[in-house]
């Protein structure tokens, strides 16, 4: 007999992915009136705060900026415990927004999307899972995140180690324990910092095996009472329109002070000021130079230098923790605390993997070129594929079955990050090329998108119109755009996750717009204003 397959399922969009964005593209496109199915890998809503859950996972950004701001009744009942919330009560926050909105009503949780093949014919999406499900759509809206691809280094024999390796960004539910344990912790950048300085006083032995030194900030995290939630709230209004006017999204933003003008006395009172706030704005609401001339730029990093340097008790270990090959800001800057005290316990030992690469695993740990280091668990903390990993892992294949992987191999494009001429109706959100990508409070970025694809979708099919892709011309102006404003930054002049150069074969190119959210905004609002001038409609 003949198995009759039956058609795939029908809906108008197909969101993959359950953090920031994915929840409110499943909220704004179902307001707007669209049909609407989520995949979600994990079994639960959170995205980065579902899977990133290893001891010290924090948010860096200000708790009342990282937020949604689309319902007034959200803002004033939930209440922040603090500046700088720790990972259990950022994914308490999403999993409340969810159920207060019936958003996982729309998703499918644990099944991960394989595959999203365009059919030119029918104008729609083919979307595939791992569970032998296809759909139907109209539009497909990627919000897989740009830091939720893990990274892990193709070390020698890490099938032989006998212990628990485990990546950060995979971290257990049922949590590990490091009582008496032999931990090595391999990476010292964000997260890194974050679990080496929470486990260092908890585990028998800690050998931390660092690539690079990072500059970072001392983290300033005030408790919050009722007076200061209070005082937050009546201010909400004011900084939701505030942080979509500033260079990385925040409530605070560059400051016009000639720091050169100074004497040296008056600039390091300065620059101890900025510091003493212990949140990024030392970085990214000092004065814009930080980014942009080598001059201020070594200012800011001698004075950080001495700070860190400060700190440690053993010079020799200091010298290994003060970057000595690029310059402040132009990699990703951590807050930290107590991280350099955790290098002064006698139970912790640095290793530079620069003088004495990581050779292979062995057993009972890990050889580099100087001996073998007994480990009894090894923690990965290597990062992601950031901005295209977690996109390329599907099987996207637009007009003519073009592969977005294989395109991408030859040359990251996008239009301003959102969509990619030759895949009609593909939405993404920080994705390469726009500064959701690194350069940008997440959340304040991520809705500005999700809004922006809502309003265009529905001017779609207020128009009569199925299909929009940007057109060659216009990707190429904004690719043309993204790098001259890269090629003005000290950024390029480092090697980091931002320029894609910590994955083994990947093109050496920003992976974020730099030229600011306020900035990038207007652009978006100036293509809907012209109704998509530049794009393709049918």
């Amino acid at each position: 007999m003949t198995q009759v397959q039956s058609s795939p399922r029908q809906v108008d969009v197909v969101v993959v992915g359950a953090g920031f964005a994915g929840m409110y593209g499943v909220h704004r496109l179902r307001e707007a009136g669209l049909s609407v199915q989520g995949f979600e890998a994990g079994d639960s809503v959170g995205g980065t705060w579902y899977w990133n859950r290893y001891p010290g996972a924090r948010v860096d950004s200000q708790s009342y900026i990282y937020q949604y701001w689309f319902s007034d009744e959200l803002l004033k009942e939930w209440d922040w415990s603090e500046r700088f919330p720790a990972q259990p009560e950022t994914e308490r926050y999403l999993n409340h927004v969810a159920d207060k909105f019936s958003i996982r009503d729309a998703i499918q949780f644990n099944t991960r999307v394989e595959a999203a093949i365009w059919d030119d014919s029918a104008k729609r999406w083919t979307v595939s899972n791992d569970r032998g499900e296809t759909l139907s759509a109209q539009f497909l809206l990627m919000s897989t995140g740009g830091l939720s691809a893990p990274n892990t280094p193709p070390f020698k024999h890490h099938e032989k180690f006998k212990g628990q390796i485990i990546h950060t960004g995979r971290w257990p539910k049922e949590g590990v324990d490091f009582a008496g344990k032999k931990v090595g912790v391999i990476g010292t950048g964000a997260t890194g910092i974050q679990v080496i300085q929470t486990i260092a006083p908890l585990v028998g032995q800690m050998t931390v095996f660092q690539r690079t030194a990072n500059y970072t900030i001392p983290m300033r995290n005030p408790q919050y009472d009722d007076a200061a939630r209070a005082e937050l709230k009546a201010r909400s209004k004011a900084m939701e329109h505030r942080v979509h006017r500033t260079f990385a999204g925040f409530d605070y933003d560059w400051q016009s002070t000639d720091l050169m003008a100074m004497t040296p006395e008056a600039r390091e009172a300065q620059l101890d000021e900025w510091f003493a706030d212990g949140s990024l704005s030392f970085w990214i609401g000092s004065i814009q130079g930080v980014l942009l001339d080598e001059g201020i730029n070594a200012v800011f990093s001698d004075f950080v230098k001495r700070k860190i340097r400060a700190r440690i008790h053993d010079p020799k270990v200091a010298d290994l923790l003060v970057p000595d090959d690029h310059g402040f800001g132009t990699r990703r800057v951590p807050l930290e605390t107590k991280y350099y005290e955790a290098y002064n316990q006698p139970n912790v030992k640095l290793v530079s993997v620069k003088a004495t690469p990581i050779v292979e695993f062995t057993e009972r740990g890990i050889r580099t070129t100087e001996g073998e280091h007994e480990c009894d668990i090894v923690i990965f903390a290597t990062g992601f594929d950031a901005g295209t990993g977690a996109l390329t892992r599907v099987d996207i294949r637009g007009k003519d079955g073009v592969s977005l992987k294989d395109a991408w191999a030859e040359g990251i494009r996008t239009t301003m990050g959102l969509q990619v001429h030759g895949y009609p109706n593909m939405f993404m959100t920080m994705a390469p090329f726009s500064p959701a990508a690194a350069f940008c409070n997440v959340p304040t970025c991520l809705q500005q998108q999700i809004d922006w694809i809502s309003d265009c979708v529905k001017y779609l099919r207020a128009s009569g119109l199925k299909v929009i892709e940007p057109s060659l011309e216009i990707e190429n102006k904004w690719i043309a755009h993204h790098d001259e404003v890269s090629a003005m930054t000290l950024i390029p002049k480092t090697n980091s996750w931002y320029m894609g150069s910590n994955i083994e074969g990947k093109k050496r190119r920003l992976l974020a717009y730099p030229g600011g959210v306020n900035t990038y905004r207007a652009a978006c609002e100036d293509l809907k204003a012209k109704h998509y001038e530049g794009f393709e409609m049918a």
